[in-house]
């Protein structure tokens, strides 16, 4: 296997190809289809600044792209009562045919990408992520 950078940046590649024709269709950049995905799927998370941290997007074409999305109706702006320097990003009711089309098709990338494993080997390499991934908790806790 290459080094996990490689198969890192094929999973990338391979994901926004399939995203295309649903971008083509809502006339959506990645970047935008993104967003709104990642707003659908993590509700705790509701920020620009969220999106930047969490999905390592570059902050300004966040701000354009969330911009934009309000401009078109599938993002609203709400103030945060207890700091209004914070803004929530919320999906409309306008955005709900494209975050089920993209819901299917991130179903559909995650059955191609498991093609071919058997359920005991996926359950293991599920399995050994969750593992890996409390190891890096537990290595960013001493570290901080």
């Amino acid at each position: 296997m290459k080094t996990g950078l490689e198969f890192s940046r094929k999973v990338d590649t391979a994901y926004m190809a399939l995203c295309k024709p649903l971008c083509k269709k809502w006339h959506l950049t990645q970047t935008a289809l993104d967003i709104l995905m990642f707003l659908a799927n993590n509700p705790e998370f509701t920020t620009a600044r969220d999106i930047v941290e969490i999905r390592k997007l570059k902050a300004n074409l966040v701000s354009v792209n969330v911009d934009r999305l309000v401009r078109e109706g599938y993002l609203v702006r709400q103030e945060v009562a207890e700091d209004r320097r914070k803004t929530k990003l919320l999906c409309t009711s306008k955005a709900d045919e494209i975050i089920t089309q993209g819901r299917k098709l991130q179903q559909n990338f995650v059955a191609l990408l498991f093609a071919g494993i058997d359920e005991e080997t996926r359950d293991i390499l599920l399995g050994s992520m969750t593992k890996m991934e409390e190891n890096l908790d537990y290595i960013l806790e001493e570290e901080a």
